[in-house]
């Protein structure tokens, strides 16, 4: 499903994007989540505009031995996908945790509250900072936009564990891949993304839509449905400067 209202300008990296002046982004995904291939859960996210910018939801659902795990969010962006305001509210194997960010002057305003504790935390503000709870395909999607603005640079992830971080996202391109989509050919654009030392595997569409994620987590995916990753004959490489 395509949002005309999100718009995204497309740039030139190592010859796999063609520049345009914008292009519409999935307003909308619905995905599972597996770990080792076997299902486990389920995630969805919508983006809808509003006067200023858009607001967003996420929602997951995973139900496994060793995790029971649920989440909530609600966002405000701007028209550039700058975060203005984030509500979360998880529950992870029956301990409730809950969350707020918001630009505060020239930071980011955390506050956290678990297992009856809360805090605030005061994290530097960057413009294209992103908040990245576990298993959330909103967020990615939001990655993905920012990072074609921005031409894969100057990206932070605003991760809510603990007392809350700001860490800097680096972005590796990668050889194109193949894949379908509800039966039918696409190409599949192939980021790596790095956050604190851990990496995801980011494969999204010509539109720039998240189309599959391998997670940091051991051997998790997110898969857009009707979505199927064509296997590449060996592991992906850089692709020639």
């Amino acid at each position: 499903m395509q949002n005309p209202l999100r718009k995204l300008a497309f740039f030139s990296l190592a010859g796999f994007f063609a520049l345009a002046s914008a292009a519409a982004s999935a307003q909308a995904g619905s995905f599972i989540i597996s770990q080792h291939g076997q299902p486990v859960g389920t995630a969805s996210f919508n983006f809808a505009a509003n006067p200023t910018g858009y607001d967003s939801t996420a929602l997951v659902r995973i139900a496994m031995q060793g995790l029971n795990y649920s989440l909530s969010k609600t966002e405000r962006l701007s028209a550039a996908n700058h975060l203005r305001y984030v509500q979360l509210s998880a529950i992870v194997n029956g301990s409730a945790v809950s969350v707020t960010a918001a630009p505060d002057a020239a930071q980011f305003l955390l506050n956290i509250s678990a297992n009856g504790r809360a805090s605030t935390t005061r994290l530097a503000a960057h413009p294209a900072a992103v908040f990245l709870p576990d298993f959330d395909p909103g967020a990615l999607e939001t990655v993905l936009a920012l990072a074609v603005a921005r031409n894969n640079r100057d990206l932070w992830a605003i991760i809510p564990k603990q007392a809350g971080s700001i860490e800097p996202i680096q972005l590796a391109t990668y050889a194109d891949e193949q894949g379908t989509l509800d039966g039918k050919p696409i190409v599949v654009h192939h980021l790596i993304a790095t956050v604190a030392g851990d990496t995801t595997d980011l494969f999204s569409g010509p539109e720039n839509q998240l189309l599959q994620a391998e997670l940091p987590q051991q051997g998790f995916a997110l898969v857009r449905k009707g979505f199927i990753l064509t296997p590449p004959a060996k592991p992906g490489a850089p692709p020639a400067e």
